[in-house]
């Protein structure tokens, strides 16, 4: 499974800090493994409290659209994604990544 690999990867870091009780996260709308399906894995693999903040998608499109795009299509590892305005592909700028925001540890 995809998203354990990046749920250890996750843990290791974290449990960097030291024995781990809290875990807070930014999980972006378009990372590459959704909130919904890496929270799950998380939960299943530590005991910890694990609080998630979802970063909205922000795009910039050269019809000089800035804000969230319109998301066609959203699956496990892709997502299809076009201007509000114009309909062309924008450049993502935000929402795509994976952020521990706090540990807290014993």
């Amino acid at each position: 499974m995809h998203e354990t690999v990046i749920a250890n990867s996750i843990i290791k870091e974290a449990e960097k800090h030291g024995k781990v009780q809290e875990l807070y996260l930014e999980i972006g709308e378009l990372a590459h493994v959704p909130a919904t399906d890496l929270i799950p894995c998380l939960k299943s693999l530590v005991p910890w409290t694990i609080t998630v903040k979802e970063k909205k998608a922000q795009c910039e499109c050269p019809c000089g659209y800035f804000g969230q795009p319109t998301i066609l299509e959203r699956g496990h590892d892709s997502f299809l994604i076009e201007c509000p305005e114009c309909a062309s592909v924008p450049t993502l700028t935000e929402g795509t990544d994976i952020k521990i925001l706090k540990v807290t540890v014993e």
